[in-house]
């Protein structure tokens, strides 16, 4: 039997047939006479046991008797057609669903606390106040405004590609955003971003009483428009004028795997996804996405080498899921979204350019010491992390499942291999 349904088309239409007529009669049993239900049961027996011995001529014969029977004792369906695309549609969300509820749920990321193992969104030109330049602001003037003119400049001789470089970009995951004043005067109002379910369809601005609609606008993190290109609310922008002129890289799109950790613990190292519900964490409706480095019960301290300690035990890049994050040179100074081991506040104020981005681990003699059934995590970039070294623990049930593989966008980090 299964053998003739590969073989055959007959085969394979008769069966299908026999699918519909017999799922129709199941449903409407309770609503036929008796002498109905007998007719159309036993038009189905007939094409079922033509179906196992044919041969096609039969088959067909009985495939037409069944359809007869049918069209005279059941009751037909008002608009057929769009309840059988209905019940297709509903049953592949039932099943998008269960696979993202127990197997895999997609996950972006808005922020570059792991760069550079998962990048956030990032752009060209970023004027935004990332914990560096803010901080630079107050201990270091000067510093702040060379960057502002380095932010500019890069505006200024940013390149629009054409073409196949164009589409290129696109499945780099960069997008392109150039808005030109179309008045004269200053900017009255950006307006949220209107999406529908997952999409971005437009962000408006307004200048001079005229709208400016940027449609399709990209992610931009946890950073608006405005920050991150620079925008003067009391410049006054002339026509013809760059307003926005900006690349926006997306941040990794990447599948959680959320099966593992129900056969298993999570084991150090690890990139895990939680959720910051119940924690001391700002943000009480948010996943994060951080390295698993601290295991219930154990006791912690950064060293001043940038190097964390597990019960006195240092980890090094012979660590497994560490090889990257302690593969940087001693000699050099940490630096945003490089590897940089992990700073303690004694380390990051060194130079009075990071903030207070560890007030748990203000120096390399502190030991912290976690809970019996909690966790602690570390983002890569340890310059600009709002990790454990902040907010501190999170209990185990926060935990969402593990990085699994970056299905967006096609770049080098794209695949399985993020570690």
């Amino acid at each position: 039997m299964i053998s003739r349904w590969f073989i055959s088309s007959t085969v394979r239409d008769a069966s299908a047939v026999h699918k519909h007529y017999r799922r129709l009669l199941a449903s409407q049993c309770d609503l036929l006479a008796p002498a109905a239900v007998d007719a159309v049961t036993a038009a189905l027996a007939d094409l079922q046991t033509a179906i196992a011995q044919g041969p096609n001529e039969i088959i067909h014969a009985k495939a037409g008797e069944l359809q007869a029977a049918a069209g005279k004792w059941l009751k037909p369906y008002p608009h057929a057609a769009w309840r059988e695309n209905v019940e297709v549609l509903l049953v592949a969300l039932g099943v998008a669903l269960a696979i993202r509820t127990f197997f895999l749920q997609p996950f972006k990321i808005p922020t570059g606390s792991m760069q550079p193992t998962l990048f956030g969104v990032t752009s060209v030109p970023d004027f935004s106040q990332s914990s560096v330049r803010y901080w630079a602001q107050y201990a270091r003037p000067a510093a702040f405004e060379s960057d502002l003119k380095e932010q500019a400049r890069l505006r200024d001789e940013l390149q629009f590609p054409a073409g196949w470089q164009r589409v290129k970009e696109w499945f780099a995951g960069n997008s392109f955003i150039h808005v030109v004043a179309q008045a004269d005067g200053t900017i009255d109002q950006i307006s949220p971003v209107s999406s529908f379910l997952i999409f971005n369809l437009k962000q408006t601005l307004w200048i001079g009483g005229v709208p400016h609609t940027i449609w399709f606008p990209p992610d931009f993190g946890e950073q608006t428009l405005a920050n991150r290109a620079g925008l003067n609310h009391e410049h006054v922008y002339h026509r013809g004028e760059d307003v926005v002129k900006m690349r926006v890289s997306a941040g990794d799109h990447l599948f959680v795997d959320r099966m593992s950790y129900n056969f298993r613990k999570p084991v150090r190292g690890e990139i895990v996804v939680f959720a910051t519900v119940g924690t001391q964490i700002k943000d009480q409706d948010q996943f994060y996405v951080k390295r698993l480095t601290v295991l219930p019960s154990e006791r912690v301290q950064i060293g001043d080498d940038r190097h964390i300690r597990i019960n006195g035990e240092r980890l090094d890049g012979a660590t497994p899921h560490f090889e990257n994050v302690y593969s940087f040179n001693p000699a050099t100074l940490p630096r945003e979204s490089r590897y940089s081991g992990h700073l303690n506040n004694t380390v990051a104020n060194a130079d009075d350019i990071y903030p207070e981005i560890a007030p748990l681990f203000p120096d390399a003699e502190t030991i912290f010491t976690n809970g019996p059934d909690s966790y602690m995590v570390f983002g890569d970039n340890t310059c600009n992390s709002s990790d454990s070294r902040y907010w501190g623990t999170f209990p185990a049930k926060n935990i969402i499942g593990k990085s699994f593989f970056v299905y967006w966008p096609l770049t080098d980090r794209f695949g399985w291999g993020n570690r």
